[in-house]
């Protein structure tokens, strides 16, 4: 049967003078299409993702861009037999992705980021070029999957950057920096960060991991792994030319790319934990979580 529901990744950043009342029209719009999913909205710009049936997609896409008065918006979508999300929430927020920079330090993305390549591009310089490719996204994100050979600093939120890379990656400044990250969201503002701490060569790759997998001439080629979506699929497959997984399992050490949450939950770390392991030793992170939570059982 065919998929009836889309999901859709989205951003854009562009001035919203009255982020509050953006906001409001955006809860209404979804309400009354039954979308579901998370939006961030600020005075520089929006960002979401979101699903719903298509009919409802289109009459949100068609909306957001009336509301936004442009059509500079890219929407990726990929089809879904359901929702991805059980719940909406549309919130306002100083940033739409925050490197928490002080207000002379702030990066709009309009005025300073890195050159954009297309899929074709960053594959080419990737393979050929002397280049650094650079992970955008927290640990977790690229313990699932990253790029072959990339730099994946082991940052829990995007803010980290900034200190991390001044601490740690500034003997490269004379290196040409290949960034990206799932949609190309926080590439916009982390390369030109890098621009402006003294880089001399940064690049994004346009449109993320998403637009990358679903290029026909790329195929995901050199990604090993899955992408990492913050929806109920968790992970998502890109590589279809050489894939490899490179997570696995904390109990057998065998591959797995099945992300979890430990069940005691003060601890709550994902984990990677395979189905046999799961069932014999429960979705824990380690004897110490599981022993806590069985003192607490009836």
């Amino acid at each position: 049967m065919p998929k009836e529901f889309e999901i859709l990744l989205y951003y854009l950043y562009v001035d919203i003078q009255d982020p509050e009342s953006f906001a409001s029209g955006q809860r209404r719009l979804c309400e009354e299409n039954e979308i579901k999913g998370r939006i961030i909205i600020s005075h520089e710009g929006i960002n979401g993702t979101v699903s719903g049936r298509k009919e409802a997609t289109a009459e949100y896409k068609k909306q957001t861009l009336e509301d936004l008065g442009t059509d500079r918006m890219q929407f990726k979508v990929d089809l879904s037999d359901g929702h991805a999300f059980k719940k909406l929430s549309v919130k306002v927020r100083p940033e739409i992705v925050s490197l928490h920079l002080d207000s002379q330090s702030v990066i709009n993305p309009n005025n300073q980021t890195g050159e954009r390549l297309a899929p074709e591009e960053f594959l080419s310089e990737m393979e050929n070029g002397d280049v650094i490719v650079f992970d955008g996204r927290n640990k977790y994100e690229s313990d699932l999957g990253k790029f072959k050979g990339a730099v994946c600093p082991p940052v829990n939120n995007f803010r980290e950057f900034p200190e991390w890379i001044r601490e740690n990656f500034s003997h490269a400044k004379g290196k040409r920096v290949l960034t990206y990250c799932t949609g190309g969201i926080r590439c916009e503002k982390l390369s030109g960060f890098l621009l402006d701490e003294g880089f001399k060569s940064v690049a994004q790759l346009d449109g993320g991991i998403i637009n990358y997998s679903k290029n026909s001439n790329t195929k995901g080629k050199n990604f090993d792994g899955e992408c990492y979506v913050f929806d109920q699929r968790v992970g998502v497959e890109v590589n279809s030319n050489n894939p490899k997984v490179i997570s696995k399992c904390i109990h057998c050490d065998q591959p797995s790319q099945r992300y979890r949450n430990c069940a005691w939950k003060p601890c709550n770390d994902q984990i990677f934990i395979c189905d046999s392991c799961e069932e014999e030793f429960g979705k824990f992170c380690g004897e110490e979580c599981r022993a806590s939570c069985t003192k607490l059982s009836p």
